[in-house]
């Protein structure tokens, strides 16, 4: 199968105009395999099927079969306690800094482009594990409709149980559901879902004390990641933290964040007021 060069650049302007993520030469497959079954849910077959949907797609004026595609494109990879090393830094650092800048009514954590909800159920459980656990609530975002659904449901197959949840955590806080998993209620509660494109202002829940945007700012330009950290400044009290990916950084873009010596991490505080 081969994707026309017409029909990927189309899609390539379509997913940058609405969520500013690049997708570069050399992403034809990538755009392919996304869009297969798009493509033959609507009916499409054989070797051109997507360029066949595209070509069709493109005689009607802008609908929701365009934000399927950003849907499609912009999905990415998720694991429980991704990475693990920002869920210890939460804490036994994080927490920890933000008690000692005097008692809070609880704690506000935006967790942005959670995907399937992975991560702010991980961040969840981590500050249910903790000793003390603080109060918390955790707005999670995503541009994507399809995946928030099954995040708000809470619910998993095993295959995805699998992928990074330890035992004992799976015990006390999943319920058996047909043949996969639903978070229970205490941990659902704990989160709010939210429909949210990086490219527009902060969602309604803050000031937060936490910010964790991990491993999206990498598909962005210089320009469009300098953007988001102003929004992501702007709803993050000062002495908050910001919790990036690990290929991530601020250097070089706005000096009010200052980096946090934790080993294996990506944490920055916003220093001063809010910009």
């Amino acid at each position: 199968m081969t994707l026309s060069r017409d029909t990927f650049q189309f899609v390539a302007d379509l997913v940058l105009r609405k969520s500013a993520i690049q997708l570069p030469a050399g992403k034809e497959y990538l755009v392919e395999s996304r869009l297969i079954p798009l493509a033959r849910e609507k009916g499409f077959t054989g070797d051109i099927a997507v360029d066949s949907y595209i070509r069709e797609l493109r005689k009607k004026p802008e609908s929701f079969e365009h934000f399927e595609i950003v849907d499609a494109l912009t999905t990415n990879e998720t694991s429980w306690f991704r990475d693990a090393s920002p869920f210890k830094a939460l804490t036994d650092v994080i927490v920890p800094e933000l008690r000692k800048q005097g008692a809070f009514g609880g704690l506000r954590i935006w967790s942005a482009a959670c995907s399937t909800g992975q991560e702010p159920y991980s961040i969840a459980m981590s500050l249910m594990e903790m000793a003390d656990p603080p109060a918390f609530n955790v707005t999670a975002t995503d541009l994507s409709r399809v995946v928030l659904a099954q995040a708000r449901e809470g619910v998993y197959s095993q295959l995805e149980m699998n992928r990074g949840l330890p035992a004992p955590m799976l015990v006390r806080y999943f319920e058996r559901d047909g043949r996969g998993w639903r978070a229970n209620p205490q941990l659902r509660r704990s989160i709010t879902f939210k429909e949210h494109n990086l490219l527009d202002p902060p969602p309604v829940g803050g000031p937060y004390d936490i910010v964790f945007i991990r491993n999206v700012l990498i598909y962005f330009d210089l320009q469009t990641k300098a953007g988001v950290l102003r929004r992501v400044a702007s709803t993050l009290r000062p002495g908050g933290f910001l919790v990036l990916g690990a290929a991530e950084t601020t250097m070089g873009m706005d000096p009010v964040w200052q980096r946090v010596d934790i080993a294996k991490g990506a944490v920055y505080r916003l220093q001063g007021g809010k910009r």
